[in-house]
């Protein structure tokens, strides 16, 4: 009887390590946990990264390269500013040039924010293991909203004007004198569409 309680307690233990094991692999295939491969860790700046989080996708030419590992929010004493630097891992084979453009981006258009990278062409300087790029910062939606209000507001005026007759627009549309002396002119090329390619000469 205790040697089979022991077998049985034996089967259930390995069962259980066996499960553990299946579930921590998941684990890391789901993260991308890159011990599966070789990479480096790289940084870059911002001084507004739009929402980006601990674990976005980077990616480099499209392609998924990396993830975000770290985010921190730095004061610079020299500019007297905050900035935001966020440490990302790269695979080993991926080779960023220094003079390539990093972007914030999005998956859709109101999806999860990565990181972009979009080659550059110097080859011979390339970006190495805790090396930082300067990445372009996106705009803000507070600062879109602000600019579609304003273009709104132009529109109005512009149509507030062209009803009261004013501007060439206005006069245009509203002004009969304009819009017969503009008909007899197009009357009379049709007439004399000699015109169009002689000068008429004043009479002294």
């Amino acid at each position: 009887m205790v040697f089979g309680k022991s077998k049985l307690e034996l089967r259930v233990g390995v069962f259980v390590f066996g499960g553990l094991m299946i579930l921590v692999m998941f684990v890391f295939f789901i993260g991308k946990y890159e011990t599966w491969s070789a990479g480096y860790k790289v940084n870059f700046t911002f001084n507004f990264v739009n929402g980006v989080k601990f674990g976005a996708p980077v990616r480099f030419a499209g392609v998924d390269v990396g993830e975000v590992k770290d985010i921190k929010c730095m004061y610079l004493p020299e500019g007297s500013k905050s900035v935001v630097k966020i440490n990302c891992w790269i695979k080993n084979d991926i080779l960023i040039p220094m003079d390539s453009s990093v972007w914030v981006n999005t998956l859709g258009l109101l999806g999860e924010k990565y990181i972009e990278i979009i080659p550059g062409k110097d080859y011979a300087s390339l970006l190495t293991a805790n090396q930082e790029i300067a990445g372009v910062d996106p705009i803000p939606m507070q600062e879109v909203t602000e600019l579609a209000k304003k273009i709104a507001t132009n529109l109005d005026d512009i149509i507030v004007k062209i009803k009261n007759k004013e501007g060439t627009v206005g006069k245009l549309l509203f002004d009969d004198q304009i819009y017969n002396d503009l008909e007899a002119l197009v009357q009379d090329l049709r007439k004399n569409p000699w015109k169009l390619f002689f000068k008429t000469k004043e009479k002294k």
